[in-house]
């Protein structure tokens, strides 16, 4: 009777351990992780034209070098009527070396050409005037430009401080005045920098050069020679207002030496009266 029970628990015992070894064998195999590498879709059927961008940031006066322009497909539908074609004009960039940027350019920005002085076409602040207009240039100091703080690019009143001489002096009057000739003037720029750098808050220069109508620019020659002239900066929020003389009489007489006598004659403005146009 013992002997009948050992074996049905050596019989029991073996067939656990048989199933168990079954049951581990017939488990579901992991799942195995599939990769898929997704090829991105050139151009997903839009049409693309190769244009000229900067290949990266470039400040207004700059001379083009070798890699500052470089070619990038482009939407066709996007590319503007002034930027410049690789299918129309494929030695471009090697025709553009020398020349200077009149206006900055950001990495990656498109080139147009017309924002461009090559390199024969004079020089840059010739190249950065508006048609019509002229460059004339002041002395300055701290006092007469707003402690420094006029920079490239600000609009500023031009402000004439004189003495008063002649029949115009008395016992009662100032014997100095300050008139405002010119109002809201460009400045092109402070000595030879024509824009700000490194985020700069002031400059400190010795001359401003301004950017004026012709009769504007005659104004000013002739307010040199009668006193002392200042710059007043402007508000940005009045810098649209319009640009002009007002005062021409300020500067409607002038000082002519002849044969070494000194003597004051009137000049006629009355082709320029008021604010210019």
């Amino acid at each position: 009777m013992t002997r009948t029970r050992s074996l049905l628990t050596i019989t029991a015992i073996s067939a656990g351990v048989l199933a168990a070894i079954l049951m581990m064998n017939t488990e579901a195999p992991k799942p195995q992780v599939v990769e898929r590498v997704v090829q991105p879709v050139q151009n997903a059927g839009i049409l693309t034209s190769e244009i000229l961008v900067a290949a990266r940031e470039l400040p207004m006066g700059s001379t083009v070098k070798p890699g500052d322009f470089i070619w990038k497909a482009w939407p066709k539908d996007a590319v503007s009527q002034s930027s410049v074609r690789r299918e129309s004009m494929a030695d471009a960039a090697e025709k553009m070396k020398g020349s200077i940027l009149r206006q900055a350019l950001v990495a990656g920005e498109p080139v147009n050409a017309a924002r461009l002085v090559p390199a024969d076409g004079g020089g840059f602040m010739a190249a950065i005037l508006p048609a019509g207009m002229r460059a004339a240039s002041i002395v300055i100091t701290p006092e007469s430009s707003a402690g420094g703080f006029v920079l490239p690019n600000d609009r500023v009143d031009v402000i004439l401080s004189r003495r008063r001489t002649g029949q115009q002096a008395n016992s009662n009057a100032p014997q100095v005045i300050s008139e405002t000739i010119l109002t809201n003037v460009r400045v092109l720029a402070i000595d030879q920098a024509a824009q700000e750098k490194d985020g700069q808050r002031s400059v400190l220069g010795r001359t401003a050069t301004l950017e004026l109508q012709p009769k504007q620019a005659e104004s000013l020659a002739m307010a040199r020679d009668m006193g002392t002239l200042s710059l007043a900066l402007r508000s940005m929020s009045d810098r649209n207002e319009e640009a002009g003389v007002i005062k021409d009489e300020a500067v409607s007489s002038m000082t002519v030496v002849k044969f070494g006598n000194p003597s004051r004659v009137q000049v006629n403005n009355n082709s320029n009266n008021g604010k210019t146009q």
